[in-house]
């Protein structure tokens, strides 16, 4: 069995219990619905940020009339003012907000499929709520995630929220997609409906917990068993890092989920990730940084963005390629959690926009002079991927030695 259905049997066990704790003091449905709606009022802070059809909307009310047939209905008020009621089964909040378990569970209760397609996309890829004139105090300094960089200026979310904004601040290309800017702001507009936010950018950190991102999925494949390697010929000495992997044992190999905007199923060779390549090999370096960017700006999962990013800069400026290595690696984290032992091999092709993150991040520690950082890295890549395909045993010896970097 996966992770990803393990996980998703789980979710299912919860919503159940969730869904006994709202009825348990009701009979019938018209009892039930009542006890859903008192769950929405008790639970769920409205007016809140939502969706329907991928529109953004916001959620005024959820109430129930009586109307069996009918169920829960939301009161939602699209951007131009207008109002409207809707099944509340056709509601998508956020995914990080309360609302969400609840429409899951409510789901659940009709029998219907509690995370449909569309609410396990990010609501990030789509239309997107705009930060509203009184969402930002410009007494105040503001804390921004930045999505995506463009000539002059920034586009962001607001931290713990899903509404963009487009900054302008000096020091942009200083900053990665999925860093946290704090921001001492100057004035905030608007042109052509949308909002921007002028200022001086006073910190920035990493910081992915705090982005509210679900973690990539993780997909269960077959054991990994040191004895059936290839660690070389028998009478071949067996290296000093490959000891504690082969006395450790058979572990569980995983493919890590791979997300790629704009990716075709149907074009497995024509991807965003080879049209930027294609482009930066021609010498076409602005449009290739655009597309990754915009992959970031589509979702900040999107590994291959972050990893390419910093491939764009490493051989010039390590300090800032650093930033775009350790965000992937960081978001990858998430989905590893504490205590991981498993494999992520790079035969699994999934596996390797994580692996090249990490892989860049620990030559970037390297260059910088943070030996002992890079080595930890490096110890960290082998449990991973023992077949060490990306070469860090011909690297190891000399970051042990603190050898210092020579291009």
């Amino acid at each position: 069995m996966s992770t990803r259905s393990h996980k998703e049997g789980k979710e299912l066990e919860t919503l159940d219990r969730l869904v006994e704790e709202i009825t348990v003091d009701a009979s019938g449905d018209d009892e039930q619905l009542w006890a859903f709606r008192q769950a929405f009022e008790d639970n769920v802070a409205l007016p809140a940020d939502g969706f329907v059809i991928g529109e953004p909307v916001s959620v005024i009310s959820v109430d129930y009339d009586g109307n069996e047939r009918r169920g829960l209905t939301a009161h939602c008020r699209r951007e131009d003012g207008s109002e409207y009621g809707i099944a509340v089964s056709d509601v998508v909040f956020p995914h990080a907000s309360a609302g969400v378990r609840y429409i899951a569970a409510y789901r659940r209760w009709l029998n219907l499929d509690p995370y449909p397609v569309e609410t396990r996309k990010s609501s990030r890829s789509g239309r997107r709520h705009k930060v509203a004139d009184d969402d930002i105090d410009l007494s105040k300094p503001v804390e921004l995630v930045v999505l995506s960089i463009m000539e002059r200026a920034a586009r962001c979310r607001l931290l713990g929220s899903d509404r963009i904004i487009t900054l302008r601040a000096n020091l942009l290309w200083e900053v990665a997609p999925g860093a946290i800017v704090t921001v001492a702001p100057r004035k905030q507009w608007r042109y052509g409906g949308h909002p921007y936010l002028s200022g001086e950018i006073q910190s920035t950190r990493i910081d992915v917990k705090a982005l509210d991102l679900a973690p990539l999925g993780l997909a269960e494949m077959d054991m990994w068993d040191p004895k059936e390697a290839d660690w070389g010929e028998d009478d071949e000495f067996i290296e000093e890092w490959a000891g504690p992997i082969i006395a450790h044992g058979p572990r569980p190999m995983f493919e890590m989920e791979q997300v790629l905007p704009g990716e075709d199923p149907d074009e497995p060779f024509i991807d965003p990730i080879t049209r930027s390549n294609d482009l930066k090999n021609a010498g076409e370096r602005a449009e290739a940084m655009k597309i990754l960017m915009q992959l970031c700006r589509e979702d900040l999962r999107c590994l291959d963005a972050h990893s390419h990013l910093g491939n764009f800069v490493f051989d010039h400026h390590p300090q800032d390629a650093i930033r775009h290595y350790e965000v992937g690696l960081r978001i990858g984290e998430l989905s590893l959690g504490d205590g991981f032992i498993g494999v992520l091999p790079w035969g699994l092709v999934d596996n390797r926009p994580f692996l090249r993150c990490m892989h860049g991040y620990g030559l970037c520690l390297w260059r910088l002079g943070r030996f002992d950082a890079a080595e930890s890295i490096f110890q960290k890549m082998f449990w991973l991927n023992p077949s060490d395909n990306q070469g860090v045993r011909f690297l190891i010896g000399q970051v042990k030695a603190k050898t210092a970097w020579k291009d």
